[in-house]
């Protein structure tokens, strides 16, 4: 499952916006995380053992956001031209190539607007002592899914574990596009059927 080289694709005519299209591997932690220790910082004081759930509960919702992200938004089979370029300009670019690094992070201005969305479902079910902390933990939960998909293209990954996500994630590339949608960890394809061989 050898990268070859590539070409870039151009997405914009407008060099301003092509420019937006590319991220910097430093750009993702740099944007997030102030408003991650923002988000620590103002929340509600939790005993320990609150912290721990919800932190962990904030992850684990990160990994069913990924999951029903990449299968539904990101693998959408549009039908009207608008649709598929917009499938595209998403995450089909990074399917033609994916050994594009600039083209692999999700763009924070687009990455906000989404976030801000989903904190408001979030907010009608978590109640609105634990939200924030919630939230900073599903942001960290993101993190942690950006730089681990960065790695399965462009890292030599270590250990059990490492070297199972980057096979796992290069299949869902290169053999079954339409299984293996969880590229931080199986959970949810397991779940769901689509854990594939």
């Amino acid at each position: 499952m050898e990268q070859a080289p590539y070409e870039n694709i151009r997405l914009f005519k407008s060099h301003y916006l092509e420019f937006f299209t590319h991220i910097p591997p430093w750009l993702p932690i740099t944007f997030w995380t102030p408003i991650i220790l923002y988000m620590f910082m103002t929340t509600n004081q939790l005993a320990p053992p609150e912290l721990v759930l919800i932190f962990l509960a904030g992850v684990l919702a990160w990994t069913f956001s990924e999951y029903m992200l990449h299968r539904f938004i990101f693998h959408f089979n549009a039908k009207s031209d608008l649709g598929k370029k917009a499938v595209f300009l998403f995450h089909g670019v990074h399917h033609d190539q994916p050994q594009d690094p600039t083209r692999l992070l999700f763009p924070p201005l687009p990455g906000l607007i989404l976030f801000m969305g989903l904190y408001y479902l979030y907010s009608l079910v978590v109640p609105e002592r634990y939200i924030m902390t919630f939230m900073a933990s599903f942001l960290v939960g993101y993190l942690c899914y950006d730089y681990i998909h960065y790695a399965t293209h462009h890292m030599k990954m270590s250990g059990k574990i490492g070297q199972f996500l980057k096979k796992y994630h290069l299949k869902h590339h290169f053999k079954h596009e339409n299984l293996k949608y969880g590229v931080s960890n199986p959970l949810w394809d397991l779940i769901f059927g689509t854990f594939g061989d």
